[in-house]
């Protein structure tokens, strides 16, 4: 019996993921990129597998899923990982009353614990112990080098799965479960993901305009491989952090801290930075990033906003080598109306997956295995 088939739009992660998904439901699935490799959202990140930064219940769930596969491929030698978690570090009285509330949160069912300034040190050399008050660190987190991982993961998925990749090839429209490209080509399949982030606008534009999305952009930098393969540990987070991610809401005096932020910091907040840095397998410290929101973004870097980003870093993070090997923009769809993702079937068979809104790695694998589950 022959299997059912499937198409791909996207080998970004999302679009890896939903492969992978489909061929373990029994789909014989074809990719279509129109790159030659992934250049976009995917390969522009941390590489941050980050379930400490998503709310209680199914995203938390989602992301812990997606971390057990990330974890999986990775110890099969196909690309490098590791299991780093994070420290979230408070130079504040009210930071550090945040902290104490999130493990007061989480302390039960997440592995977290609060670290005095001495043993945040311990925990990694990079902390700068002046003026801290403590930090929270947590286990669950895992770092991949993006570039590496979504660069591998196509020979990975042909070799261990039903799943072909057509590369260099731009789908130009989508109709009876037939996608078309340029003006002679055509493949069928049974089912249609499209997965190319906000890229869907152009093959459904009447569906994007009418979805609540928008797109974000991201500036971040890399700063060159650490000498004598000196190790940060931990990805490490500024208090900025705090006020960024969904799950630190549960903390009672969030909102008194964001507040305090607004008042002295309002260019941060305007430009929606939040500072985090983690390390490569290579040694080199990958850090970041700004927010910007809007359709059409500029698609320069700006190198203030960089300078912003490097000067608060310098208030909780010390390094060997502060040299800047590159930097970069990234740009992603993002739900305006406070939902994580969009999944949605604009005609039979066709579906599109996208704005996981710059938490891609984190829940992409178990998003996919979610959705995949109930076709």
């Amino acid at each position: 019996m022959s299997r059912s088939s499937a198409i791909v739009i996207g080998a970004g992660i999302v679009g890896l993921a939903a492969a992978r998904a489909l061929s373990i439901k029994g789909y014989s699935v074809q990719i279509f990129e129109r790159t030659h490799k992934a250049t976009g959202a995917s390969i522009r990140n941390f590489g941050m597998i980050w379930p400490i930064g998503q709310p209680e219940g199914k995203l938390y769930e989602r992301a812990m899923r997606s971390r057990s596969i990330w974890q999986s491929i990775g110890e099969t030698g196909a690309f490098w990982y590791e299991p780093a978690g994070s420290l979230h570090l408070a130079y504040h009285n009210d930071e550090w009353q945040v902290l104490q509330e999130l493990q007061a949160q989480f302390g039960s069912h997440r592995p977290v614990e609060l670290l005095s300034p001495k043993q945040a040190a311990e925990k990694s050399g990079a902390v700068v112990t002046k003026n801290c008050k403590g930090a929270l660190y947590s286990s669950s987190e895992l770092i991949v080098d993006p570039r590496e991982a979504i660069a591998v993961l196509p020979a990975y998925l042909e070799e261990q799965f039903d799943i072909s990749f057509n590369w260099g090839k731009c789908v130009s429209y989508v109709s009876d479960n037939t996608v078309y490209i340029g003006n002679d080509e055509t493949y069928e399949a049974d089912i249609i993901f499209i997965c190319g982030g906000a890229d869907f606008e152009t093959l459904y534009p009447e569906i994007f305009a009418a979805a609540a999305m928008t797109k974000c952009k991201l500036q971040m930098m890399r700063f060159a491989a650490q000498p004598d393969n000196w190790r940060i540990g931990p990805a490490l987070c500024g208090g900025l952090s705090l006020i960024h991610y969904k799950s630190f809401s549960a903390a009672p005096s969030l909102a008194s801290l964001k507040q305090r932020y607004a008042e002295q910091m309002p260019e941060y907040i305007d430009l929606g930075i939040h500072v985090m840095v983690s390390q490569n397998g290579r040694g080199e410290l990958v850090v970041g990033d700004s927010h910007e929101y809007g359709l059409t973004l500029d698609p320069f870097d700006r190198e203030h906003i960089n300078k912003m980003i490097v000067d608060y870093l310098a208030g909780f993070a010390q390094f060997k080598d502060y040299r800047i090997a590159e930097t970069w923009n990234g740009v992603y769809a993002k739900r305006t109306d406070g939902e994580t993702d969009l999944f949605i079937s604009p005609e039979p068979g066709v579906y599109i997956i996208t704005g996981v809104g710059g938490a891609g790695m984190t829940l992409s694998f178990g998003l996919a295995e979610e959705l995949v589950e109930y076709l």
